[in-house]
């Protein structure tokens, strides 16, 4: 996250987009007053002319209240220049020595290298929900994740030690997101009028720059949190569920998946796996009883997307997109999500058992055995 020098404006990458025209689009965050202009400086390949244009500043509609949102500052490149780098200023005077400059990535064109990459928004408040976060890992995996970002803003020690493991085991990608020293962020997802500048740790701007960092590298990409796991009730993984997806609704580009709470306040101990107690977190495989629907209230949804498609994201919808989003039915798919209860003055005769989960149970704790024995043990 870079600083401009009108402290209005944060950059955080920009990317090649050709999919209309040739543009630069620069993942960023703006004041959604304040910030009037700005103007892309790029550098032209090969004489290193400079080509200075006037940005357009594509706020994006759900900011939540927030004087900050995510904004995309597309730049149109001009003719017969394959710029590597872009600048951007609120001016079209100065000096581009004394500019920051950006790469422009997404320039090469690559092939897909994995099927899913799952992006964890942001990590913070000191996390360590450890148990539990690696067990969603190695669900992942067991579901066919081959990747996982995640924006990092702060966690605990022992969490260190597990991203690293799954950094060294090439499966996550730390991206670090110290997004509080440049604005105040509040920890909730709507401005309650406190002063805060931007939601949830900025997170709507990390998910666009995540499915823009893996457009060309990921067949899917998946947008969803940590206590979150999309569980197929068909099939055994979520390749041949999405198969089965893409062959039913050929024009969806959207898949989106319909949350339930299993609330972490209520267990069945089965599985108590003494060595895991000592671990901080929840341990998922005795939490199986979900929340019923409520009348009034319409679950909120995640998403696996095609990356190349999808324009802007908000965080329960694709804000644009190349193509249809599908509300995927929940005997397809739910999403599992072990948290704090919504509805917390239930009984329990009024949750739903649903064990979909042990249908993994002997894999997934073998490999946490393993992860743990490596890390926290």
């Amino acid at each position: 996250i870079t600083a401009l020098n009108d402290n209005r404006t944060f950059i955080i990458a920009p990317y090649f987009d050709d999919r209309e025209s040739k543009v630069t689009r620069v993942i960023g965050i703006v004041h959604h007053e304040d910030v009037k202009q700005l103007y892309c400086w790029f550098c032209c390949q090969p004489d290193g002319k400079i080509h200075i244009s006037k940005a357009e500043i594509d706020v994006h509609s759900d900011r939540f209240g927030f004087p900050y949102g995510a904004a995309d500052i597309v730049c149109v490149e001009p003719e017969n220049c394959d710029p590597t780098h872009v600048s951007i200023h609120h001016s079209p005077h100065g000096n581009i020595d004394q500019l920051p400059s950006f790469e422009i990535k997404n320039r090469k064109a690559e092939t897909s290298s994995v099927d899913f990459t799952v992006c964890i928004s942001t990590m913070f408040g000191n996390y360590n929900n450890v148990l539990q976060f690696i067990q969603s890992m190695e669900m992942y995996k067991i579901l066919g994740v081959q990747k996982v970002v995640i924006y990092k803003n702060n966690c605990s020690h022992l969490m260190e030690k597990v991203l690293k493991f799954y950094m060294e085991e090439g499966t996550v990608e730390v991206i670090p997101w110290p997004i509080n020293s440049h604005l105040k962020v509040s920890p909730k997802w709507h401005f309650m009028q406190d002063g805060t500048h931007i939601g949830y740790y900025g997170q709507i701007t990390a998910l666009n720059d995540c499915i823009y960092r893996n457009m060309q590298r990921s067949k899917f990409v998946v947008l969803n949190d940590a206590d979150e796991i999309i569980l197929p009730q068909k099939h055994p993984d979520w390749k041949t569920m999405m198969r089965s997806l893409q062959e039913q609704n050929p024009g969806a580009v959207v898949f989106l998946f319909e949350n339930h709470i299993f609330p972490e306040t209520v267990s069945t101990y089965v599985f108590n796996i003494s060595s895991w107690n000592t671990v901080p977190g929840v341990n998922i495989l005795q939490h199986v009883h979900r929340e019923p629907d409520r009348k009034e209230i319409i679950n909120p949804r995640k998403m696996i997307i095609n990356p190349r498609k999808v324009i802007q994201t908000s965080v329960h919808s694709v804000l644009h997109a190349y193509g249809n989003s599908v509300n995927v039915p929940m005997d397809v798919a739910l999403i599992y999500h072990c948290r704090v209860p919504l509805q917390g003055n239930l009984p329990r005769e009024s949750l739903i058992r649903d064990t979909t989960l042990w249908r993994y149970n002997s894999s997934l704790i073998m490999n946490v055995n393993k992860v743990l024995n490596q890390t926290v043990l």
